[in-house]
């Protein structure tokens, strides 16, 4: 309970989503929601959402069914989807890992706006949020991307559906499997989280584990330093926005399309880049794929002497400049 009045949700909901794989990490948390709910602590209806991916064939399929009974036994609904995330992820170039979270999420979107629910929880723990911040240490991400995973957030852009993950903070891995045996609970095991050709299972199998050999309490420092880090970036993300504000051309059929070189060729580069990133955010809806290359060439850009030069962008996009002016050139994605 200390972490639901910590994250500021609300006690009393008609109707939250919760997000159930099977495996350990998300059944614990619907056995505890359960259990909160059972000893009224917690007046909400839950409605269990699965995605069945279609990754492992008939195992995938039992993995759904079995969600849906231990939903069903213990007296909530499950809704249940499907998407071919394999094709998917051929149709977008997205990786395997993207296909499958972008999938995920939209049914989520779909699941709650479908309950008019304004809640959904997803179970991650503390080792996922030391996965994600090793792996984009070794991608070269900022702040940003070190900072990890968000504890609450918008489920999308711009949405009144809130994202929440109330284990993210101060649960590991072990802790929810020994929950599930303490309540003579099963889960299930998916064979691609031991398949080590996915850089974030071999981050999981080999990297944390020597990391853990310098120092016991790893995972709970990349935690601790993560919260930091999101803490330092809200505040330049905000900065960041009012620069890029200030920067957007007023009087356009599309406002905020064309950005005014000269405010920021002269703003500090972190407010700059974040800047930049805010902007290709706000044309594609998401920052999918964009890299630091991309905004790197974005600022030579804004450097450049010369109207008419451009950059590609991933997606087909382009960016231009036209005098003392950056124009954004594309199509919103889909997502």
């Amino acid at each position: 309970m200390r972490e639901w009045r910590k994250l500021n949700l609300s006690f009393e909901s008609p109707t939250i989503i919760v997000a159930v794989s099977g495996g350990a990490d998300s059944v614990a948390l619907l056995l505890a929601l359960d259990e909160l709910i059972r000893a009224k602590k917690l007046k909400v209806k839950i409605v269990v959402g699965h995605l069945n991916h279609k990754l492992r064939g008939a195992a995938s399929d039992a993995d759904a069914r079995w969600v849906r009974s231990l939903t069903r036994d213990l007296g909530h609904r499950a809704i249940v989807g499907n998407r071919k995330v394999k094709s998917l992820a051929s149709r977008t170039g997205d990786n395997l890992e993207q296909a499958a979270r972008r999938a995920r999420y939209e049914f989520l979107a779909n699941t709650a706006r479908s309950n008019k629910a304004n809640l959904v929880l997803t179970a991650h723990t503390m080792n996922d949020q030391a996965e994600t911040v090793l792996l984009n240490l070794m991608r070269g991400s900022g702040g940003e991307g070190l900072g990890g995973i968000e504890t609450v957030r918008p489920l999308t852009r711009g949405s009144e559906i809130i994202l929440a993950r109330p284990l993210l903070s101060w649960a590991r891995r072990p802790d929810t499997e020994d929950y599930c045996r303490q309540q003579s609970i099963d889960y299930r095991s998916d064979e691609m989280n031991a398949d080590e050709s996915f850089a974030r299972v071999r981050v999981r199998k080999q990297l944390l584990p020597l990391m853990e050999s310098f120092n016991p309490k790893f995972i709970q420092g990349v935690a601790r330093s993560a919260e930091i880090l999101r803490e330092d970036n809200a505040a330049l993300e905000a900065a960041a926005a009012r620069l890029l504000e200030l920067s957007q051309q007023s009087g356009e059929k599309r406002p905020g399309n064309s950005l005014r070189i000269d405010l920021l060729r002269v703003a500090p580069v972190a407010l700059r880049r974040r800047a930049l990133r805010l902007w290709l955010a706000q044309h594609r809806g998401d920052l999918i794929r964009i890299e630091h290359v991309h905004i790197a060439a974005l600022e030579n850009l804004l450097g450049s002497t010369k109207s008419g030069r451009a950059i590609e962008l991933p997606g087909g996009a382009t960016a231009y400049r036209k005098g003392g002016v950056l124009h954004y050139r594309g199509r919103r994605n889909a997502s």
